[in-house]
């Protein structure tokens, strides 16, 4: 294995890193190959909102502290660790699209391995199993392993800090030759495409509803695998009604059971399901506040925003 060449900063638009395997995989739950070949060519720029900036920011501040949190769990459990390089990037010696940034790089008893550091919410924490298992989501699993394919060692240690965790999970992830040679093959292609301008098909309906956000108001003529397609679509929809319609039924009965209870237990005393009162909100007419206030019409009409039709799609 050739050394990864150490580089600063760089342009994401330049090349594919860790955080894109997933998507190229279509495996990420943030985006998909048609949406991230998009970001690549420039065709989309997501907007970074303050609530994006504060989560993206937010991470960046907790990696040190999970860093500082892993070394001590490894140590509490009998290791030797020495931390080497935070956050160093790093370029494929022959394919120079290709590059990594590695959270941390250490000596675990004399052995040099990779490090990432991950922090997820309370809801997200199933998604690493219990607590001693070795379980890794599939998304943070490529990503890993593109770590390890362009700064080659033969482990990654993961640290995940999920919800309010005093300890970190750690989870070891050995290299993988046969699944690191799937994702680099699967990198290139999808490189390759971005030369060509050839883009993935669209996946979901936010890529078809970016991709076509408007009608022309012309009507087109549907050919046999189309009508095939509208005659399945028509079918599911009605089974999805009945269905719809059987589980309300089911649900009133229980409810009605229920009555003015909070919760339904089982046999095993934990609950099968709730019905509880929700906080009532509350949402502030502001354009009627202004008008109240004398605001003039031009005023309200610089500050209001206009959104984007929507475009229903119906099967007649």
């Amino acid at each position: 294995m050739n050394a990864p060449i150490a580089v600063g900063q760089l342009d994401r638009s330049t090349y594919l890193g860790g955080s894109d395997v997933a998507a190229i995989l279509g495996v990420s739950p943030w985006a998909t190959p048609f949406m991230l070949f998009q970001k690549k060519t420039g065709a989309f720029v997501e907007e970074l909102t303050p609530a994006k900036r504060r989560i993206l920011e937010r991470g960046a501040r907790w990696e040190p502290i999970v860093l500082e949190m892993l070394v001590d769990e490894l140590t509490d459990r009998g290791h030797e660790v020495e931390v080497i390089a935070t956050g160093q990037r790093y370029l494929d010696p022959e394919y120079g699209f290709l590059a990594a940034e590695i959270d941390a790089e250490l000596i675990v008893d004399g052995e040099p391995v990779n490090g990432e550091m991950k922090t997820a919410g309370y809801f997200a924490a199933g998604a690493w199993g219990e607590y001693d298992s070795n379980e890794v989501p599939i998304y943070y699993l490529a990503q890993v392993m593109h770590g390890l394919m362009i700064q080659p060692r033969r482990r990654t240690v993961v640290a995940a800090v999920t919800g309010f965790d005093e300890r970190p999970m750690i989870r070891w992830v050995d290299r993988d030759e046969e699944t690191i040679a799937a994702i680099r093959a699967r990198e290139i292609e999808f490189w390759d495409r971005i030369q060509r301008g050839d883009p993935p098909d669209p996946v979901t309906p936010d890529d078809v509803k970016w991709l076509y956000p408007k009608d022309n108001g012309v009507s087109i003529e549907a050919d046999i695998k189309l009508l095939e397609a509208c005659g399945d679509l028509k079918a599911l929809k009605a089974n999805a009604k009945d269905l719809d319609a059987q589980i309300e039924l089911l649900a009133t009965k229980v409810k009605f059971y229920m009555g003015e209870a909070a919760a339904l237990l089982g046999p095993n005393g934990k609950p099968i399901a709730t019905w509880k009162t929700n906080k009532a909100g509350r949402k502030t007419d502001w354009q009627a506040v202004a008008t109240e206030a004398g605001a003039d019409e031009a005023l309200i009409a610089e500050h209001t925003k206009t959104t984007p039709g929507a475009r229903p799609f119906l099967v007649k």
